[in-house]
């Protein structure tokens, strides 16, 4: 995890590779943390069937401070 606080934007939309970087952990540390429910994700609808996560700047940065 980062030691200082990410600077983002709160209306920033990140995936999953973009908001795991930022927070330097690995794209599965953050899908269990998402799993367990310590960060939440939106959905973006790709067709008919997929969905992406997405992760707001502004709850990166309410995580980043809660763990910190």
């Amino acid at each position: 995890m980062t030691v200082s606080e990410p600077t983002i934007a709160d209306s920033a939309r990140l995936n999953s590779s973009q908001a795991a970087r930022i927070l330097e952990m690995s794209r599965e540390t953050l899908r269990k943390y998402t799993d367990e429910g310590l960060i939440r994700c939106g959905y973006r609808r790709l067709g008919s069937q997929s969905r992406r996560r997405f992760y707001s700047g502004r709850e990166i940065k309410r995580f980043w401070r809660a763990t910190v």
